[in-house]
């Protein structure tokens, strides 16, 4: 179970997957620096004891990462160059 920042935060994460989606054919465009600065807003709340692969992906900027591991799916991720994953 994921917690109300948590929430908050996936909310965003998919706000900003949805945005890039539809990147081409949005009119307007959408505030994607609005939406990086929100994800970052919305990480600096996360309290202490979030796992440690969370805070990883979103110090990385791997929203995609964080999104899959929000929803349950981080056996999903990729190794990045990091190494991170397992």
């Amino acid at each position: 179970m994921i917690t109300a920042i948590e929430q908050t935060l996936l909310n965003a994460l998919l706000e900003l997957e949805k945005a890039g989606k539809s990147l081409r054919t949005a009119k307007p465009k959408p505030d994607l620096p609005a939406l990086f600065a929100r994800i970052d807003e919305l990480a600096k709340q996360l309290p202490r004891g979030t796992d440690s692969a969370l805070l990883h992906y979103l110090q990385k900027k791997s929203y995609e990462k964080a999104r899959l591991f929000l929803q349950g799916q981080d056996a999903e991720n990729q190794v990045g160059s990091c190494r991170h994953v397992d």
